[in-house]
């Protein structure tokens, strides 16, 4: 469960079909060196759920994902118990006149894992990669939760005891920084900022995931995302929305930007009714630049 250098992990993960930097692909090396939880943190839409999900492919290990929202609990997350289980074994208990024990309701035998437990308690002989997906959206009092994961790789059920992983799984937090997380939290993680690709990395991105665009609308539709993000936009277009724009041109049959449907395929683009406008004005600025030259 280790790469054997930081060019090993640019390697495999370019062969798992993901471009890594060697910032990130440093990241990652320590994290499984130093078996220790990566919490990756840079606006939506730069790969941060795509890199954890390739992860587990280059490493050939499972990949147990927790999405996070408003809202979501212990019960959900960490473990929870089969109640109608526990309900079908009390009426079975008192059809026989045989009582039954509270404690033998809390057993192995109703607990349900969610994704923590079940990574904790995962024995197959590779550990898997546990991605706790946007965790900026879930409340501040769940953090709370994770720490004892992602300091001991444990899980503490109050009925049964500390459950401790055989070998503990390699974490993987992604961050939107919508809200600023706890101290104790960065503490217990090595941490990683994915910014936006530069220019050239960002086309060769592309280039791999939409292979039948041409190089001058891989150049130019780049070229364009990289000034929309520097317009005043409630929501800046990411490399998915990159890739999504220009697989949508190619689906319209567009080669370039300066074709007549190019203005079509901004819909891929845009995710406001105030954005659509505003990159509707700018992207008629920029093909007027590219036609004149």
């Amino acid at each position: 469960m280790t790469f054997t250098s930081v060019e090993d992990v640019i390697g495999r993960f370019d062969e798992g079909g993901y471009l890594l930097d060697e910032g990130t692909a440093s990241a990652f090396y320590l994290a499984a060196a130093l078996n220790r939880p990566l919490l990756l943190e840079g606006e939506p839409g730069v790969g941060k759920t795509t890199a954890a999900k390739t992860l587990a492919a280059v490493l050939d290990t499972p990949l147990i994902r927790l999405q996070c929202y408003e809202g979501l609990t212990a019960a959900e997350a960490l473990y929870d118990w089969n109640y109608q289980r526990q309900l079908l074994a009390i009426k079975l208990s008192e059809s026989r006149g045989a009582p039954i024990e509270e404690s033998d309701l809390y057993s192995e035998t109703y607990l349900v894992d969610r994704p923590i437990l079940a990574c904790v308690r995962h024995r197959g002989p590779v550990p898997p990669v546990l991605l706790i997906d946007e965790i900026d959206r879930a409340d501040d009092e769940f953090e709370a939760l994770l720490l004892e994961v992602l300091g001991e790789s444990a899980v503490t059920v109050p009925e049964l005891g500390t459950f401790v992983a055989q070998r503990p799984p390699l974490t993987v937090l992604t961050s939107n920084r919508s809200r600023d997380l706890h101290d104790a939290l960065r503490r217990r993680c090595l941490y990683h900022w994915i910014d936006y690709p530069q220019p050239a990395r960002a086309a060769a991105i592309v280039r791999r995931s939409v292979p039948g665009a041409t190089a001058p609308l891989i150049e130019h539709a780049t070229q364009f995302v990289g000034r929309a993000r520097e317009l005043d936009l409630d929501k800046p277009p990411g490399v998915a929305e990159a890739i999504d724009w220009v697989a949508a041109l190619i689906t319209l049959g567009v080669s370039d930007l300066v074709d007549p449907g190019a203005l079509a395929g901004l819909s891929a683009l845009a995710k406001t009714p105030d954005d659509s406008a505003v990159l509707r004005d700018a992207f008629t600025e920029y093909r007027t630049e590219l036609a004149t030259g």
